[in-house]
């Protein structure tokens, strides 16, 4: 008999199924056990009794610890009290693997902790909920470029110099001491990818070297980074907002389930899947938060608190625009007839979540890309092939990345992006 998932039950009321699982927990009394059993796609309850199992399994049953794994064969029956809407009435039982003294018990255990054993966190249900909208995430990324004829373009991790700034680098020696650099983004690539192929996305984990402890900061983190030819400032603002609210708007379709055990009201959500986010300038945010009393000189960047009081305005994205050149990276153009500020633009997610996308038009002509290299103080020969994408066929071009990670914990509203990573990599973690 093939085994049928947890997931799958439904379908299976009144059939006679096998399921494969590990025990999350147990409660017997008298000649009835009630086993908790998960399997990686959903939870269920099995329900053994000495008369339909017999006195050996029944006493295995009974006798099952945490994390056991079993294989059995039972009934499937509708339960409407139950999450799952079913329950398994147990005819037979075996053990597969044994399980003792597992260390994550139904006791309340602190971060720290569980963050050690991260290896054996995942099995749980908070975590296994986050994983799969993780997972729904990433497949909707997918689907919603292929669905506008972008191309997956790999971009390499290895990088000769900075993309995003020479403060935050991981330095790696590699063959006869030569030095690299662990990306920061892969959008350089990505524009090259662009003039190839006109719409591409990047797709991996990139690393920064901040020296940062909160909770919106990790050392390695994934982002998506697309990239097309021949699109400006506002065309870009679009596709980024198309694109964030198709992510919200495939999470409430598909993971409702584990939004509810997350204890994430969608309602919350709904608005940012219609679209329609707010838009204002570097400037009106400037004003916005001087008559909130947190002002700041024209110039300064936002820091989480001035994100957090500026999202939290709105029930969805907020898109600030033309920032000052001065704050952002080189590559990008500035405002027609205002050199003094930048086509770009941050997304801030609300509910304090802070920034989630960061996107810009970048420069396509070549002497004022030579100038911005020259002013950063970077290495032209570095650039030397970047600068080729502006000497042959030049054109308009735009693109974004969004945070895996911090779309995520605002999507599942997790506070820290720790739980949003199947392995965290932190200035304090680095074990499992």
């Amino acid at each position: 008999m093939d085994a049928v998932r947890i997931a799958d039950l439904p379908r299976h009321v009144g059939a006679t199924v096998e399921l494969r699982g590990w025990l999350t927990g147990s409660r017997s009394s008298g000649k009835i056990a009630f086993l908790q059993l998960r399997d990686g796609s959903g939870f269920v309850q099995a329900v053994a009794s000495r008369a339909d199992t017999g006195d050996d399994a029944f006493e295995l049953a009974r006798g099952l610890s945490q994390e056991s794994a079993v294989r059995l064969r039972g009934e499937v029956r509708d339960d409407p009290r139950s999450p799952s809407g079913v329950e398994v009435f147990v005819h037979a039982l075996e053990r597969v693997g044994s399980s003792h003294e597992y260390p994550i018990t139904p006791k309340e255990h602190g971060v720290d902790f569980l963050m050690e054993h991260r290896h054996l966190h995942l099995r749980h249900r908070t975590p296994w909920a986050i994983m799969r909208i993780r997972d729904e995430v990433e497949r909707a990324i997918h689907d919603f470029f292929d669905a506008r004829g972008f191309v997956r373009f790999d971009a390499p991790f290895f990088m000769p110099t900075a993309v995003e700034g020479t403060t935050n680098l991981f330095e790696i020696e590699v063959l006869e001491g030569q030095k690299a650099y662990l990306s920061q983004s892969g959008q350089l690539y990505a524009e090259a990818g662009a003039m190839a192929l006109g719409a591409v996305y990047t797709f991996g984990p990139t690393f920064r070297a901040e020296k940062s402890k909160t909770r919106r900061h990790l050392l390695e983190f994934w982002m998506v980074e697309p990239e097309v030819a021949f699109l400006e400032h506002d065309g870009n603002v679009q596709l980024q907002e198309d694109f964030v609210a198709y992510l919200v708007a495939r999470v409430l379709e598909r993971r409702a389930r584990e939004l509810e055990l997350l204890g994430r009201d969608p309602r919350r959500l709904e608005p940012a899947a219609l679209g329609g986010f707010p838009r204002m300038t570097y400037d009106e945010a400037l004003d916005i938060l001087a008559q909130a009393g947190e002002p700041l000189e024209w110039g300064d960047d936002f820091g989480a608190p001035h994100e957090t009081l500026l999202g939290e305005r709105f029930d969805r994205p907020l898109v600030i625009e033309h920032y000052p050149v001065l704050t952002k990276a080189f590559y990008m153009e500035p405002v027609p007839g205002d050199p003094t500020r930048a086509l770009c633009d941050d997304m801030i997610a609300p509910e304090g979540y802070g920034e989630i996308i960061g996107g810009s038009q970048r420069i396509h002509d070549l002497g004022l890309l030579e100038r911005r290299i020259a002013e950063h103080a970077l290495p032209s020969e570095a650039f030397d092939w970047y600068l080729d994408l502006r000497r042959y066929g030049s054109v308009p071009h735009s693109g974004f990345g969004l945070g895996l990670e911090r779309t995520l914990a605002w999507i599942t509203g997790v506070r820290h992006l720790r739980e949003v990573i199947p392995f965290p990599r932190m200035l304090t973690r680095m074990h499992p």
